[in-house]
């Protein structure tokens, strides 16, 4: 199972960094992952920016890019 995310206020801006790369990667293969398509065409890291910044938890951005 996956570990969860870090609460914003449990973790620093590098855990939640981590958190977000290692969670979703990069293949390098778009057809394989998905990451592209799911968040638009956007890096991980920045589409997760506010949650990293510490101005929203993990949850609440990725509810963002669901079911769009």
């Amino acid at each position: 199972m996956a570990q969860k995310a870090p609460k914003v206020s449990e973790s620093t801006r590098d855990e939640r960094t981590t958190y977000v790369s290692n969670r979703y990667p990069c293949i390098s293969d778009c057809d394989l992952c998905g990451n592209c398509a799911m968040f638009h065409g956007r890096d991980p890291v920045l589409a997760f920016s506010d949650y990293i910044e510490g101005s929203a938890e993990f949850d609440e951005v990725l509810g963002r890019y669901r079911y769009r």
